[in-house]
């Protein structure tokens, strides 16, 4: 697990504790700063679809994002590189791709879509989140709306490597199911 701490005085991590529970195949994760979590096995490269169903077991005190990790290399140490594709309890979504410890590209930035399931009266939702990675497109998907796709033309790099999951900041718990790649 990668943790990265908030440097932003307006979005302090006030709670320091990560928890992550395994549970069977699932896991469960709870943050107080952010987090990226992933086994050095799991990787993929070439064409896969990569997708998990993430269920937001109680929603932040602001809107954070959860979702998946792909294309990760160098996950522990200043020189990290990793795309990702999160989901927020307010119904939005992002693409983004982080190169090192400080330089973030948005590559889609804060997007609604009705895609994006919000938490029910119990505080609880779920969202399907994939990654189809083709020959010659990236394409987005949650709940099984495409939400996003681009040309994979610059991107190829960025996708081959370890993939896994990022839990931003103050989220209580995200459990993590089905995290896996096909082909």
């Amino acid at each position: 697990m990668r943790v990265d701490r908030s440097t932003n005085a307006a979005d302090p991590d006030d709670v320091t504790d990560v928890t992550l529970e395994a549970m069977g195949s699932s896991f469960t994760v709870g943050t107080g700063p952010a987090v990226v979590v992933w086994h050095p096995g799991n990787t993929a490269s070439g064409e896969y679809d990569l997708k998990g169903k993430f269920k937001l077991e109680e929603p932040s005190d602001h809107t954070n994002y959860y979702g998946l990790v792909l294309g990760a290399s160098d996950l522990d140490n200043s020189s990290q590189s990793y795309l990702y594709f999160l989901v927020a309890q307010n119904g939005s979504f992002i693409v983004k791709h982080r190169a090192g410890d400080d330089a973030v590209q948005d590559i889609v930035g804060r997007t609604p879509h009705d895609a994006v399931a919000t938490p029910g009266d119990d505080g609880k939702s779920v969202n399907e989140i994939e990654v189809r990675v083709g020959a010659d497109e990236l394409t987005f998907v949650i709940n099984g709306i495409v939400v996003h796709a681009q040309a994979r033309a610059g991107m190829a790099s960025r996708t081959n490597g370890i993939f896994g999951v990022r839990v931003n900041h103050r989220m209580p718990g995200v459990t993590v199911e089905g995290l896996g790649v096909s082909h």
